[in-house]
């Protein structure tokens, strides 16, 4: 009986540890990595949290206020612009989701945040882009989305470089309050 007794507790701890290595917290949870918080959750001081970054409500705002999500793009439509490297290798990562193509820095091209790239629906449209600070504007082709489930903040159209050079922007300043249109 005792080595029965003694089988039966090992086998208890060893499944409690294996359980708890591979847990994931829902909203509130303990946390001490990404990896550990369920779905779009981050860890934020040892507690599974909405992203306040991506905008996220699961928890219900939970610790920090989440980020409002993206308006829909109606007329115009106010929003930052942030720049992105397009080509094999830039900072854009792979190729652009709606033509599956890399796209040279000298193509004036965007990314539009998950809602106003609506699931693919403004692939291949053209916007006008108006920076608030100056009374140029630009056209240029949505080729990607600017995935809020992969960080990017809502009510973004990251633009090329060509698009920042078009407008006579500093690139160093990264992201620039505009509007935007349908062209």
């Amino acid at each position: 009986m005792s080595n029965l007794a003694l089988i039966f507790s090992l086998f208890i701890i060893c499944t409690t540890f294996i359980a708890s290595s591979n847990a994931i917290s829902q909203c509130n949870g303990p946390c001490k990595s990404l990896n550990d918080c369920d779905g779009q959750l981050i860890c934020i001081r040892g507690k599974c949290n909405d992203d306040p970054d991506v905008g996220t409500s699961i928890c219900g705002g939970g610790t920090f206020p989440s980020v409002p999500p993206s308006p829909p793009s109606t007329g115009s439509t106010p929003g930052i612009l942030t720049l992105n490297d397009f080509s094999e290798g830039g900072d854009g990562g792979g190729p652009s989701e709606c033509d599956e193509q890399y796209h040279d820095n000298k193509e004036r091209v965007v990314a539009l945040t998950t809602r106003w790239y609506a699931g693919g629906s403004m692939c291949g449209k053209l916007i006008r882009i108006r920076p608030n600070n100056n009374g140029k504007s630009v056209t240029a082709k949505v080729v990607d989305e600017c995935d809020t489930k992969d960080g990017c903040k809502n009510n973004v159209v990251d633009g090329s470089i060509a698009i920042w050079k078009a407008l006579g922007l500093d690139t160093d300043l990264g992201r620039v309050p505009i509007t935007w249109s349908m062209a």
